[in-house]
């Protein structure tokens, strides 16, 4: 196991290498200027505008400034910010709090609901329960999010006015009043990233159980006299969940970077606004750091999940 991700490791840096000098490359041969504010004011000077240029190191080739990049982010230096002209690695520390916030939780809630519905769904093949669960995944997983944002935008947020349509990272945890309202202006963002998690999850489990259900060991763990409830949930269950497991660790990233359209829709102050707004703004350097800690998040989560791969299922040998 350890030669494995050693190995693992090894293979990961040169990879995230390539993929960190596309993403400088693509970014920085892409049409827009990120300084073309300044060129709109003619109260700056020409000269001044060289200069600014040459300070945030626009006058050099991409593949200089690439290798002048990489080796700040290896340091902690991440640069500065085009728009606000602050330390990059500020801004997106600011956002993570509020992303995890939201979507960190609505994605806990949905493999918490998924997974048991996804059992009694294969167990209960064809019932009712399982007829409906089925129907309520294929829609919630159909649906786009920004459809069901926008429709409990209107339903909850200005019909019924439950919630609050707009969410709002100035509010201070100081009373049981501050606490319901941070409550009550997550409900409706945690609620539309759930049903998109739970509609996948679900039927991934339900696939899942059905695959094992069938097969010899339950017949012979049901032939030796286990009652039902034993054989599912101590084998049919723990061989199930395997690649559920997996799947749910390949999906962590996603909390980073798969919440776009709903953070920007209920204005929650995260990453992903932090991302489109800067692609917006052509501020080439949050939008790279923001980009290559994704690509860090997806290479390191798909080592995770090897590795849980392997301790659940002795089956799979690391040579």
């Amino acid at each position: 196991m350890t030669q494995y991700i050693v190995r693992r490791i090894l293979v990961a840096i040169p990879t995230l290498m390539l993929i960190s000098m596309i993403i400088f490359a693509v970014l920085a041969l892409a049409p827009g200027d990120p300084l073309a504010q300044f060129a709109l004011n003619p109260a700056i000077p020409m000269e001044t505008r060289q200069r600014i240029r040459e300070s945030f190191g626009l006058d050099k080739p991409w593949y200089i400034r690439y290798v002048k990049w990489i080796s700040s982010m290896t340091q902690g230096d991440w640069g500065f910010s085009f728009s606000t002209k602050s330390p990059v690695i500020d801004i997106v520390f600011q956002r993570v709090p509020q992303t995890l916030q939201v979507v960190g939780i609505a994605y806990l809630i949905a493999v918490i609901i998924a997974i048991p519905i996804g059992i009694i769904s294969a167990v209960k093949q064809y019932s009712f329960f399982d007829q409906l669960a089925t129907l309520l995944a294929f829609v919630g997983g159909s649906l786009p999010s920004f459809f069901t944002g926008l429709s409990f935008m209107l339903i909850f947020a200005i019909n019924l006015q439950w919630f609050p349509m707009v969410f709002s990272s100035t509010i201070e945890l100081n009373s049981a009043a501050s606490l319901w309202q941070i409550i009550k202006q997550m409900i409706m963002p945690i609620s539309v990233l759930v049903v998109q998690q739970t509609a996948s999850l679900t039927r991934f489990m339900r696939s899942s159980m059905l695959d094992n259900l069938p097969l010899d060991y339950v017949r012979t763990a049901r032939a030796k006299g286990l009652k039902d409830n034993t054989v599912v949930i101590r084998h049919v269950v723990i061989n199930s969940i395997i690649p559920v497991i997996t799947l749910i660790a390949l999906g962590i990233p996603g909390i980073f970077a798969g919440a776009i359209i709903t953070e920007n829709l209920f204005r929650v102050n995260g990453l992903g606004q932090l991302l489109v707004t800067s692609i917006q703004n052509s501020d080439t350097p949050v939008v790279m750091a923001l980009a290559f800690i994704f690509s860090i998040l997806v290479v390191i989560f798909n080592l995770i999940a090897d590795i849980l791969y392997g301790i659940l299922d002795p089956r799979v040998k690391y040579s």
